[in-house]
């Protein structure tokens, strides 16, 4: 989408290139910073809805600010790691963490041509699945090639160049590229600078109508704490399903219709 087709299809103003810095809960306002030429301006609302998802886990070691180390978020994201490749035809690469997303960039990374190395600090992959269930995933891993390093973590990453040297737990690994997939917290700093209430893992907390603290303010999607429609217990599930439901339910409540979120199931399809 553009923001023109927004506009032409839903009448809806998309600013891109706008970064909201600030909330000011008692004037009713946001702050904009142009991120082009570094102006701000202030935007008021009735209802304000916040979406700012979560955002990759860097762990602090040594050597991770390398440019041969990326981390997969937005679309962008994967344009640099996908021309990386293009460009430097590397032979190998690691990736760190065995959830969802590492196991699905090693399976693209295989695809391309590369040799990958997979790093999991668990003894399994796919942590949601019984271990019985992983060692199957364990097994067609290895019958495509793929080094399982199981019961791993890494300790530093040293940039000599042309390649990188991976220190592990135990061990090490020489790779041409990097690939950290250890899991994602909400970006809550916003929501935090505002003064509304969050969990101790920095989710913000939410009502089953969507709301936060603040009763002009909305929160969906990754950033949000849920309750887990199993066990009842609150958790953190950050899947596309459940935050499209919210937004949906979020606007509901807004324009006056009585609608619920009544949990996450958290079914997941790899």
């Amino acid at each position: 989408q553009t923001p023109e087709s927004f506009k032409a299809r839903f009448n809806i103003d998309v600013r891109v290139f706008s970064e909201v810095i600030a909330i000011d809960r008692k004037a009713k306002t946001v702050t904009v910073l142009n991120t082009q030429n570094g102006e701000t301006i202030n935007e008021s609302y009735d209802k304000l809805i916040l979406s700012p998802g979560a955002e990759p886990v860097r762990p602090n070691i040594e050597g991770i600010n390398s440019n041969k180390v990326f981390t997969l978020r937005s679309i962008p994201d994967t344009f640099k790691i996908r021309d990386y490749i293009e460009k430097n035809k590397p032979k190998s690469a690691a990736v760190v963490g065995g959830g969802f997303i590492g196991v699905e960039m090693t399976e693209n990374l295989k695809a391309a041509g590369v040799e990958v190395s997979l790093i999991e600090m668990a003894d399994q992959v796919i942590a949601p699945i019984d271990y019985d269930m992983a060692c199957d995933v364990h097994r067609h891993l290895e019958s495509q090639g793929v080094n399982l390093y199981l019961g791993n973590g890494v300790r530093s990453v040293s940039d000599n160049g042309s390649s990188l040297s991976i220190s592990l737990n135990s061990g090490e690994t020489d790779v041409d590229m990097l690939i950290l997939a250890i899991g994602v917290k909400p970006e809550t700093k916003l929501a935090a600078d505002a003064g509304l209430s969050l969990n101790e893992r920095g989710s913000i907390i939410v009502g089953d109508n969507m709301l936060t603290s603040d009763p002009d303010i909305y929160a969906v999607g990754d950033a949000v704490e849920i309750t887990d429609f199993v066990t009842g217990q609150k958790g953190f599930v950050p899947l596309a399903g459940p935050a499209n439901k919210q937004g949906r339910i979020a606007a509901d409540n807004i324009c006056g219709i009585d609608s619920k979120y009544t949990g996450t199931q958290g079914s997941m399809i790899l």
